[in-house]
Order: C-alpha cells, then sequence, then structure tokens
C-alpha cells in the first residue's frame, strides 16, 4: 500500500542496450544536483541533496515539470537513494520514499512516493562500449489524476527515457 492507504498498481521494468561504457552512461543516470541527468531526462527538472548519510546512501528531493500538456502539474518525491558498485563493473542506484523533517511538501508541488525503485548498469560481456541498462518503478503521483492519464504517461515517458539517455551518452567526450 502506498502513503495513504491508495494502491499504486502499476509497476513498470524498462530495458535497452545503450552504446557506452557503464561508467559513461553512469554519468548521465547518477542522481546528483548539478548532474547530466537534469540536462537530459524531460521528467527530472532538479535533484536536491537532503541529507548526505554515508558515500553511498542520500537523501533527495527530484522535483519533475508538469507533464501531459500541463495535464499533470509539477510534483515533488523525496527518497532515500542507495548507490551500489559491484565488482562485475555494474553499477545501481536504487530508491524508495521517505519522509525527512527539513523537506515537508511544498507549494506549487504534488508530493508524490515512489515504491522501491532504481536503475542497473550492467556491462555486457566482450563489448566495452556496450551497457544494458534496467530501470524499475512504482510511482504513486499523488493527487487526483485519471488513471487513464497515469496509464498513458507512463510507457511514452519510458520510451522517451531511453531515446534520451542513448543521446546523452553519444554526446559525451571519452572519460
Amino acid at each position: 500500500m502506498s502513503p495513504g492507504g491508495k494502491s499504486a498498481k502499476n509497476r513498470y521494468k524498462g530495458e535497452g542496450v545503450i552504446s557506452g561504457s557503464p561508467e559513461k552512461v553512469w554519468e548521465c543516470l547518477k542522481p546528483v544536483p548539478n548532474g547530466m541527468r537534469v540536462k537530459w531526462d524531460n521528467n527530472v527538472k532538479r535533484f536536491e541533496l537532503v541529507e548526505q548519510i554515508t558515500e553511498h546512501i542520500s537523501i533527495c528531493r527530484t522535483v519533475t515539470p508538469s507533464a501531459a500538456m500541463g495535464i499533470i502539474a509539477p510534483r515533488d518525491f523525496v527518497d532515500v537513494i542507495l548507490i551500489k558498485q559491484y565488482e562485475d563493473g555494474t553499477i545501481s542506484s536504487n530508491a524508495t520514499n521517505v519522509s525527512h523533517p527539513s523537506c515537508p511538501p511544498q507549494s506549487g508541488y504534488v508530493r508524490g512516493f515512489n515504491h522501491p525503485c532504481g536503475c542497473i548498469c550492467v556491462p555486457i560481456s566482450g563489448e566495452p562500449n556496450k551497457t544494458q541498462v534496467f530501470s524499475f518503478f512504482q510511482t504513486d503521483l499523488g493527487g487526483f489524476l485519471p488513471r487513464s492519464v497515469v496509464d498513458s504517461f507512463f510507457p511514452s515517458s519510458m520510451a522517451e527515457f531511453y531515446s534520451n539517455l542513448a543521446k546523452a551518452v553519444k554526446s559525451l567526450k571519452d572519460l
């Protein structure tokens, strides 16, 4: 159950192969203030660091722009994020909703809630300049959106995510 007792029914999983090393792909994906992601991901307007807990764990506020021709108002999400790098070169960003006293709901934004979600960059054996990217999320956008609006927004948004990520990685100089 999501906050407020509503059930967020739809879970989404995306998968794609991106031309670029896991390091380049991660450079575009990592959820940090003033990072590359706010430049190419149309669903991320801003990342704000609320608290750095450890080197790999932080609490961030993500601000999204309005979407679906203004039908979906700007949202904000507060998540605890774990970033982990594995011995095989896999890099993952894992997050879930959290409340934080220094980041209450703010005027002008509908507070959304992320159920456990993340992105995983996996090296492709024998192909150092290709990365398999998995993304998964289950988001309660909050507010009073018709289910049909939400259901039509996420699939097209995910396709755009992978297309824009591929372009962002291609635009990077070699790391």
